[in-house]
């Protein structure tokens, strides 16, 4: 019996406006992306999945969908997304999209009627609008805030127009991201339809965006606790048992399609118990595991948390989806390379701790090579593939992340994990575009990691990887089995089918075990000892 391809698959994040410009507009675009996916078939990964390309004013990055199924004209038209989905199928390379079903963009049709509706409406229903607390509705409906900062609720005028504004509408997210209210069966069939019409055109499978949040808790109660991207977040509007009546109806959907299409998770649950709910036989097929990508550099930590999450996972039949880069969090070179490796994944500005790239793209590659080993299937986020670090010195008038708004400017945001990808060297933008347009700009670090300075260059992070895709495949580690190996308190240590995994997590070296070739390492091996802040993949067998 045929395994389905999500068990396994090396997927890759194609991040559209920073990803390739074929217009010269300076940002990324749909016919850019199918320029490159030649790249990606040279690199090895199996898939493909894309941040959002709907049609969206723009207020999160394409997180605020004006119409799911409408292409932005930033990135072209729906004949580019059919294009995309026909050249990535030729090249054997399946296709995830993004679905954001938490919230709309504000200049949503749906939203716009509820403005100009009466409270009560069948247009208000759609979200969440709450009489405010008070003797005149002046105070919020609760305390909630947002993840980007500040409350999480906006008042709103009468829609009589005589300015009472008794009422408020929910945004976890930016004031211009209004939260759906997924108890209403209208809302239901409508992302139904989204799921249909994008299966249609023949995409393989969709990242669902903040699974966890859709539905929330009775009578909206206080809570207390600030929010942030990537926490184990808790409370009555995360992880409510409710959403999974969702995603049963979601499987059915998909389950009417051929091909194995599949639905990915990015659910912020610090639970792996709780997390592989998503993950029972008739729901979802993968979730992210932040556990892993939030991990410090340390090897207890990580023999700890791969354990537990792969225990949860395979109680419910289900793999472990590995992950150490993506969108919204710092790059893992420049996180590997703080004082304290690994401990934040918020971004970085010139005024924070500046990393030390070199030890942290040791780190980051070491770290690459044991994920690469692991059973289950992985994301590599754009770039990461390079070695590429978090650009830590952005100018701030130039950042565009609402974090950086909403947080009173105290918090830089995620635009330093989103500058446009380094292509050619010697080219203006690097190659991101064809006149030098772009619409963040690299730093000078990113010349000497350009893809035409890495592909065929023995010992480059691009070589690394593709030397690891090329392995895990032939060898099948993703359908492997993991079994522990004591070899010292600072090495994470595992045997997957015939090849054994050492690394070594800031500990001094050691000596490799006699008779095992070696297969892979992320830095040279000398005199047969694995140096410190590096990894291998021997062959026992």
């Amino acid at each position: 019996m045929a395994v389905e391809w999500w068990r396994d698959a090396v997927i890759y994040q194609i991040y559209p406006r920073s990803f390739a410009d074929s217009t010269g507009d300076g940002y990324g675009d749909l016919p850019g992306i199918v320029e490159r996916l030649p790249y990606l078939r040279q690199l090895g990964v199996d898939a493909v999945w894309l941040s959002p390309f709907y049609l969206s004013p723009m207020a999160d990055a394409g997180y605020d969908v004006a119409d799911y199924l409408t292409v932005d004209p930033l990135f072209g038209d729906l004949a580019d997304a059919q294009r995309l989905i026909e050249r990535a199928h030729e090249l054997d390379l399946r296709v995830i999209v993004d679905l954001v079903p938490n919230h709309t963009s504000d200049e949503h049709k749906w939203f716009r009627q509820a403005l100009v509706s009466e409270p009560g409406s069948v247009e208000r229903a759609r979200y969440h609008f709450v009489d405010g607390r008070g003797e005149g509705g002046e105070l919020p409906p609760n305390n909630w805030k947002s993840i980007f900062g500040g409350p999480a609720w906006t008042r709103i005028d009468d829609a009589d127009g005589t300015g009472d504004r008794t009422q408020w509408y929910l945004h976890l997210f930016d004031v211009k991201q209004p939260d759906l209210n997924w108890d209403n069966e209208e809302v239901r069939q409508h992302f139904d339809d989204v799921l249909r019409f994008w299966l249609d055109l023949g995409v393989d499978g969709f990242r669902v965006d903040v699974a966890h949040s859709l539905v929330k808790a009775d009578g909206l109660p206080d809570w207390d606790e600030e929010q942030a991207m990537l926490d184990g977040l808790v409370g009555p509007m995360w992880d409510q048992d409710g959403v999974h009546d969702v995603y049963r109806r979601w499987r059915k959907i998909l389950d009417e399609y051929d091909g194995d299409r599949s639905l990915v998770a990015e659910a912020w649950v610090a639970d792996p118990e709780r997390l592989a709910l998503y993950l029972r036989p008739d729901e979802m097929h993968t979730a992210f595991n932040f556990e892993f990508l939030d991990c410090r550099w340390d090897a207890a930590e990580y023999r700890e948390i791969i354990a537990s999450t792969m225990a949860a996972d395979e109680a419910v039949g289900a793999p472990t989806t590995w992950v150490l880069n993506n969108h919204d969090v710092l790059r893992s070179v420049s996180r590997f390379g703080l004082t304290d490796p690994g401990s934040s994944h918020e971004g970085l500005g010139s005024e924070d701790e500046q990393p030390d790239n070199e030890a942290g793209l040791r780190r980051a590659r070491a770290a690459a090579l044991m994920m690469l080993g692991l059973p289950g299937s992985a994301y590599v986020y754009q770039g990461e593939e390079l070695g590429l670090p978090e650009h830590t010195t952005l100018p701030d008038e130039l950042r565009q992340d609402p974090t950086w708004f909403r947080s009173g400017f105290t918090r830089v945001g995620r635009d330093g994990c989103r500058i446009p990808m380094a292509w050619e060297a010697a080219e203006p933008a690097l190659g991101f575009s064809p006149n030098g347009a772009r619409w963040l700009p690299q730093p000078d670090a990113y010349a000497e990691l350009a893809v035409d300075q890495q592909v065929g260059e023995d010992g480059s992070t691009w070589e690394l990887y593709r030397s690891a895709l090329a392995l895990r495949k032939e060898l099948a580690l993703g359908r492997g089995t993991l079994e522990w190996v004591d070899v010292a308190d600072d090495v994470v240590a595992f045997d997957n089918g015939p090849v054994r995994v050492l690394t070594n997590v800031l500990g001094s070296p050691v000596a490799l075990p006699e008779g095992c070739e070696v297969l892979l390492s992320s830095t040279p091996i000398d005199d047969g000892m694995l140096p410190t802040d590096a990894s291998v993949w021997l062959r026992t067998s």
